[in-house]
């Protein structure tokens, strides 16, 4: 078991550490808060050690699972990297850029391991159809919340569309070619509402609609590919594939016929999805890599280029 200390006793934190203390990978030593008042109160709920500084809490662990606004995460885990700790962390991995490419830097000196906190690359409505997404061309994603002040010290692409943004990335094999983008300020001083078209150079094209006002809660992506479309609910945990297969014997739900003849077979699937705590399995694939010496599944690199993708449409707003 790793020795882990979690620094950042909020709503989420708590989520963390308690996870931390159901996981057979880890051994919760302590929490950190600035608060200190929350640090005791949040170490005597879950019958671990509050520590006074986050030094004395480093000198002791493994694993820093950094839960905190993202405005600390580089000094948290500059310092924890420093010293020889893997370091977990809550999207997105940074402020910035320059800070993220210096954790990059510095984990590869120190030979640690650092993995991102994008969530829902553990959804099982996304790794039931995972594998059946391949070379997209084009992929639509709306990402609805009702409002909440919590998060709101960031724009809605850093606080929700950067999830979009982690999933496209790590399923369209090329690079970028070009970004336009639009948001609107609705409550808070940055933007609650933003929409990106994301243009790669291999053709695709990603439409990514993020909102914090919105009635409802939504998170749906399309995947739309050569002989197939693949619907995600990230939110109801639903995944639906719809393909062309000639090969199939069983009867389609329906078949269309081309203007040259040509008669296709439509086959509808519905995958059992298979419950399970994405926080939890994040946490504990986090300690597989580290035990098995494995690139971690969303590493270092990731939430860098996540993030980058973020800023620039951010800065591409109108």
């Amino acid at each position: 078991m790793f020795k882990a200390g979690v620094v950042g006793c909020g709503h989420l934190g708590k989520i963390h550490i308690r996870l931390l203390n159901q996981s057979d990978n880890f051994d919760l030593l302590g929490v950190y808060d600035n608060d200190v008042n929350i640090s005791k109160k949040t170490a005597s709920e879950f019958g671990c050690k509050s520590y006074g500084s986050f030094e004395e809490m480093i000198d002791e662990i493994d694993v820093l699972d950094i839960v905190t606004p993202t405005s600390s995460h580089f000094s948290y885990a500059l310092k924890a990297i420093e010293n020889g700790v893997n370091v977990f962390i809550e999207k997105p991995v940074c402020s910035n850029t320059e800070e993220s490419l210096k954790l990059v830097e510095k984990s590869k000196l120190n030979n640690v391991k650092i993995q991102v906190g994008h969530v829902e690359r553990f959804n099982p409505a996304f790794t039931a159809v995972e594998n059946n997404i391949s070379k997209p061309m084009f992929i639509e994603s709306h990402r609805l919340a009702q409002f909440n002040p919590r998060g709101t010290d960031v724009s809605v692409v850093l606080d929700l569309m950067i999830h979009d943004i982690d999933i496209i990335l790590s399923s369209v094999d090329s690079p970028i070619k070009q970004i336009s983008s639009s948001g609107v300020s609705v409550i808070s001083d940055t933007p609650d509402i933003a929409n990106a078209r994301i243009e790669f150079e291999n053709g695709c094209v990603a439409n990514l609609t993020a909102s914090r006002v919105s009635l409802k809660n939504m998170r749906k992506t399309r995947f739309f590919q050569s002989g197939k479309y693949i619907s995600i609910d990230f939110l109801n945990r639903e995944s639906e594939i719809v393909e062309i297969d000639e090969k199939k014997s069983e009867i389609p739900i329906m078949t269309l016929e081309t203007s040259d003849g040509n008669k296709k077979k439509i086959y509808f699937s519905k995958p059992d999805i298979s419950e399970n705590n994405a926080i939890l399995e994040e946490l504990n694939s986090f300690a597989f890599s580290i035990k098995n010496n494995k690139r971690p599944k969303v590493n270092i690199y990731d939430g860098h280029n996540a993030l980058d993708v973020a800023i620039k449409i951010i800065k591409n707003f109108k």
